[in-house]
């Protein structure tokens, strides 16, 4: 990682809405649970993963130095399905690094979380937008953003072509759920704030809590199904 950068997760707002919904669940009927998460890439990567290791062993260590700021805690607790008793828990909330390791496993990049279900559930989304943005940067990052600003105005002009056709009987609206597989915190903003100006009338909400905060769009996500133990990314 190059000193340059800043740390790929620099807010622990920066999760998917239903990491917190299930959080809660958790917290509140089964705290006392154990369980183990396990990093899988599906496909073929263009190098071997084991080189990110170090990297990733520094945002591993950045992540768990954050802890939520009293303004991002008042968001959460402004949620109607948020309760009180989880906001005064994540108040003292902090990863524990003994929680999670990274190693090599010949060319295969191994990252196991395993602890308190309660704990270790939450470092998901983390783990997979650390590993994509650290894998991507070592492509030629203005090519991607030249390409990637191509078809986000390709998919812009297509919709707003579908606006000129009938009415149909239901409303067509969409919402983003890419924080997991995402370029980069950048671009990922970039391509929510775009839609957000340019499609206010089909575009409603994004799973990635940090930014419908920051973009007062509408925190979105899908309920009650945490139950899974791999960490998985696509490359």
């Amino acid at each position: 990682m190059s000193g340059e950068r800043r740390p790929v997760i620099s807010s622990l707002l920066e999760t998917d809405l239903y990491k917190f919904t299930m959080w809660q669940a958790m917290l509140h009927r089964h705290p006392q649970t154990q369980a183990e998460y396990s990093f899988v890439c599906r496909n073929a990567p263009a190098y071997p993963l084991a080189e990110l290791l170090d990297d990733v062993n520094r945002e591993l260590d950045h992540l768990c130095a954050l802890s939520f700021a009293a303004h991002e805690l008042a968001y959460l607790g402004g949620l109607r399905f948020i309760k009180s008793d989880f906001v005064d828990f994540l108040r003292i909330f902090r990863f524990q690094r003994d929680f999670i390791r990274a190693r090599a496993d010949g060319p295969h990049l191994e990252i196991i979380a395993r602890g308190p279900q309660v704990h270790v559930m939450g470092f998901e989304i983390y783990v997979l937008a650390i590993v994509n943005e650290l894998y991507f940067r070592r492509f030629d990052h203005a090519e991607a953003l030249r390409t990637g600003r191509e078809r986000l105005q390709a998919k812009l002009a297509q919709l707003r072509d579908f606006a000129a056709e009938p009415a149909r009987g239901h409303p067509f609206e969409f919402f983003d759920f890419g924080l997991r597989r995402r370029f980069s915190g950048d671009w990922h903003r970039e391509v929510i704030a775009t839609l957000a100006a340019e499609l206010p009338q089909y575009f409603k909400g994004t799973s990635n809590v940090l930014l419908a905060r920051d973009l007062g769009l509408v925190p979105i996500g899908t309920m009650a199904h945490d139950t899974r133990e791999l960490i998985g990314m696509d490359t």
